[in-house]
C-alpha cells in the first residue's frame, strides 16, 4: 500500500476485489486486444488479405500485455490507443500492419466500456438478488411479529416487522427490473469509423456495402453481444451511460431508505445491525453501539445518487458526432459509481443477514400506544352493550386527550384503559379491556400480505436467479 499519495477509498475500503478487477487496466487492455482480434478475423472472413498466421500471432499475445512498452510510447505520442497498438505490434511483428485496420480509437475504447459495464452489471445483479433473498428470509421469519407502524414518524396503526421488510424488498425488486431492462438493452458500438459513417470500411472493401453491413453483426457475435447500435457518431450515445448510472442510483436510493429505517429502529432499540465482539462504537463513549454500517450505506448512496448527474450532463453536452470533454469525466464517474454501488450492496448483505430483532422492546413500545389504536374496537364493544355511538365517541375522545397528557406532561404510563373502565357508560371492566389488547388483532392482513408477496412475486424471481444465490459479503472496515 502506498502511503505517500492519494488512494481512492472506494478501492481501499469499500469495493470488492471482483468489481475492482472489472475496472482494472488488465481487464481494459485485454479487452482491447480481444476487440482487435475480432476485427481482424471479421476483415479476413470478409475477404481482406489477412493471414491465419497473423491471426495466430495476435491470439498468442492477447493476454501478455507489455504495459511498460505502451507507457513509454504514450509519453511521446500522447495517445493511449496508438500506444497500445504499437505495443501489441512489438509483440506481433507479422501482424502489426493489420492491427486496428480501418478503426478509430472509439472502436476499442467505447466497445470496451460497454463490455466492462455489462460485466459490472452482472456482478451488481448477483449481489442485488442476494440482498433480496436475505430480505425475503427476514420478512418470512418476522411476518407475524406485531410492531408499531409510523406515519410522519408518529405512531400509527400496527403492522408487522416482516411486512415492513417487504417494503424495502419491493423497492429492490423494482431496481432489479430496471437493471435487467438496461442489461438487456446494451449493444456494442461496433466499428463505425471517425464520424459513424463507416467511410473507412467502405474504402477498405472497395465500395461493397453488403460486406460493410456484415462487419458490426460479426464483431458483436464474436464479443458475445446480440447487436451493435444501428447508428452512432464516433461514440455510442452517452445516454447509455446515463441509463446505467440511473439504475445504480436507484439501487442506492433503495439502500438508503432501508438503512435510514434501520438507523431509526436502532435508536428505538427495536432492531440492531451486526456489532462485532471487538468493535468500538465511540472513542469517548464506550457503551455506544452506533449503526455505522447503515450510516455508511447512506453515505455511499448519496455519492452514487449525485454521481448519476455526471453522465446525464455529459450526454447533454456532446457536440454533434463527438467531443472529448466526456473522457476525463467518464473515467471517473462510471467506474466509481459501480465501485460505490458494489460496496453498498455488500454492506446491505452484511446488515440484513445479521439483523438482530428485540421483540420484547418492540412489544413494549406497541403496548404503550395500542390503547389509543384500540379505541374504535372498544367503542364498538360498548355499543353492543347498549351504548350510544356518538356519545361514546365524544367521551373516548376526551379520555384519550387526558391519557395523552398523563403520558406527555407527567411522564407516566398510558392509563387510557383505566379511564375507560372507570366510565360507567362503556360498561366494560378493566379485565375485559385488557383482554382486547392482543396486538395480533390490529395488524390487519400484514402476515397474509407477506406470504402472498413472497410466494407470488419474490419466489419466482429467486427461482429464476437460483444460480446467483449464495454470495457472501466481505466487509473491509
Amino acid at each position: 500500500m502506498s502511503t505517500d499519495r492519494y488512494m481512492s477509498p472506494l478501492s481501499e475500503r469499500y469495493a470488492s476485489k471482483e468489481m475492482q478487477y472489472i475496472f482494472s487496466p488488465e481487464m481494459k487492455f485485454k479487452t482491447w486486444r480481444r476487440l482487435w482480434i475480432a476485427l481482424a478475423k471479421t476483415e479476413q472472413e470478409l475477404g481482406l488479405p489477412i493471414t491465419d498466421e497473423q491471426i495466430a500471432e495476435l491470439e498468442a499475445n492477447k493476454d501478455d500485455i507489455n504495459f511498460e512498452t505502451a507507457k513509454e510510447r504514450e509519453k511521446s505520442v500522447r495517445h493511449d490507443v496508438m500506444s497500445h497498438v504499437y505495443a501489441y505490434g512489438v509483440q506481433c511483428p507479422k501482424a502489426k500492419g493489420i492491427i486496428h485496420l480501418g478503426a478509430t480509437s472509439c472502436y476499442v475504447g467505447d466497445n470496451t466500456d460497454i463490455i466492462v459495464m455489462a460485466e459490472a452489471l452482472k456482478l451488481v445483479k448477483a449481489k442485488l438478488v442476494n440482498v433480496m433473498a436475505e430480505l425475503a428470509k427476514f420478512a418470512d421469519a418476522y411476518k407475524n411479529l406485531p410492531t408499531l407502524a409510523f406515519t410522519h414518524f408518529q405512531p400509527a396503526q400496527p403492522t408487522t416487522v416482516g411486512k415492513r421488510a417487504t417494503l424495502w424488498l419491493q423497492e429492490f425488486m423494482m431496481d432489479l427490473e430496471d437493471l435487467e431492462y438496461v442489461m438487456g438493452s446494451l449493444k456494442l458500438l461496433g466499428s463505425k469509423g471517425t464520424t459513424g459513417t463507416q467511410a473507412s470500411f467502405l474504402e477498405l472493401f472497395d465500395g461493397d456495402n453488403e460486406k460493410v453491413d456484415k462487419i458490426d453483426p460479426m464483431i458483436a457475435e464474436k464479443m458475445g453481444f446480440d447487436a451493435c447500435y444501428a447508428v452512432s457518431g464516433q461514440t455510442y450515445s452517452r445516454k447509455v451511460d446515463t441509463r446505467v448510472a440511473n439504475v445504480l442510483a436507484g439501487i442506492a436510493a433503495s439502500a438508503y431508505k432501508m438503512s435510514n429505517d434501520i438507523r431509526l429502529l436502532q435508536h428505538l432499540k427495536e432492531v440492531e445491525e451486526p456489532f462485532e465482539k471487538n468493535q468500538i462504537g465511540s472513542s469517548a463513549m464506550a457503551y455506544k453501539r452506533n449503526p455505522m454500517r447503515s450510516e455508511r450505506i447512506g453515505s455511499l448512496s448519496r455519492y452514487v445518487m449525485v454521481d448519476a448527474l455526471n453522465p446525464a450532463i455529459t450526454s447533454a453536452t456532446q457536440w454533434f458526432e463527438r467531443t472529448l470533454d466526456d473522457s476525463a469525466n467518464k473515467r471517473l464517474s462510471m467506474p466509481e459509481a459501480f465501485l460505490a454501488a458494489d460496496g453498498i450492496l455488500d454492506l446491505c448483505l452484511n446488515v440484513v443477514d445479521g439483523l438482530v430483532v428485540y421483540d420484547k422492546v418492540i412489544t413494549k413500545h406497541l403496548m404503550a400506544e395500542l390503547p389509543f389504536m384500540a379505541t374504535e374496537n372498544i367503542m364498538m364493544d360498548a355499543v353492543k352493550k347498549g351504548g350510544d355511538r356518538q356519545e361514546l365517541h365524544e367521551k373516548i375522545r376526551k379520555l384519550s386527550m387526558e391519557a395523552g397528557a398523563h403520558v406527555k406532561q407527567e411522564g407516566k404510563e398510558n392509563n387510557l384503559l383505566e379511564l375507560i373502565a372507570a366510565e360507567p357508560s362503556f360498561q366494560l371492566s378493566l379485565e375485559e379491556l385488557q383482554a382486547s389488547m392482543d396486538p395480533a388483532k390490529y395488524v390487519g392482513r400484514a402476515p397474509e400480505q407477506v406470504d402472498r408477496f413472497l410466494s407470488d412475486v419474490i419466489k419466482p424471481i429467486l427461482d429464476r436467479n437460483q444460480k446467483l444465490l449464495g454470495v457472501k459479503a466481505e466487509i473491509h472496515v
